[in-house]
């Protein structure tokens, strides 16, 4: 289970993209706590502190206590905005956790025991992931880091659904049941794709070349014609 952070911020009274701004360039990043039956709480955060966050992994289904101005509020942060070119944090939403609640959230999938598929260590089959989290619905303080998933024995052509798959105790899944999170797949699968390409490049490669030489035998010649002049 995530741990609750504690997250210090500021109280913001002004709102708007102007007010924005102003935050963003005192190195801040400007959010919003919401839900929980009170009105949204303006807040501003450090930027540094924000950006490692969320650059680290597993921020929406962090619980933080938010700490603005002396008022604690725990909170899960539902969504965030990174600038397209720069990645810098540009915005946060945090959504109030009350006690009792459930959340839904996307909770990272590890797999493990990958030298005891056979059909991966012996047969040189690969791992085929389609779903890198999975949607679970949990208790808010119950929130797990990452869901397991036992590679242990599985072959060439085999499947893992989502009902497959062990939960923590209080969780269920939000999506379809027999969704397919991963697939072991034959090596020629992507083998082909990757000889393919290489062929390609290669391809590429020997018509610059060529073209490299037609136009090294053309100055050649013209520079041979310019001397017989």
């Amino acid at each position: 289970m995530s741990a609750v952070k504690p997250l210090e911020a500021v109280a913001r009274d002004r709102v708007g993209k102007g007010a924005a701004r102003a935050v963003r360039r005192q190195g801040q990043v400007p959010a919003v706590v919401y839900g929980g039956g009170q009105p949204p709480q303006a807040i501003a955060i450090d930027l540094v502190r924000a950006r490692t966050l969320i650059y680290a992994g597993g921020f929406k289904t962090t619980l933080f206590e938010i700490n603005a101005g002396g008022k604690k509020t725990r909170a899960i942060p539902r969504d965030f905005q990174l600038d397209p070119v720069s990645g810098v944090p540009l915005h946060v939403d945090f959504l109030r956790v009350v006690a009792g609640q459930t959340l839904e959230v996307e909770v990272p999938v590890h797999f493990i025991n990958e030298d005891a598929a056979p059909g991966i260590k012996q047969k040189g089959g690969t791992l085929n992931i389609v779903m890198h989290t999975i949607p679970l619905v949990v208790p808010a303080d119950a929130i797990p880091d990452a869901i397991e998933i036992d590679l242990t024995g599985l072959e060439i052509g085999e499947t893992i659904h989502i009902e497959a798959v062990k939960l923590p105790a209080n969780a269920t899944f939000a999506g379809e049941p027999e969704a397919p999170v991963a697939n072991i797949v034959p090596p020629t699968v992507l083998g082909a794709e990757v000889e393919a390409e290489e062929a390609a490049v290669a391809e590429a490669q020997s018509a610059e070349a060529a073209e490299e030489k037609a136009e090294g035998e053309a100055e050649e010649a013209a520079e041979s014609d310019k001397k017989e002049d």
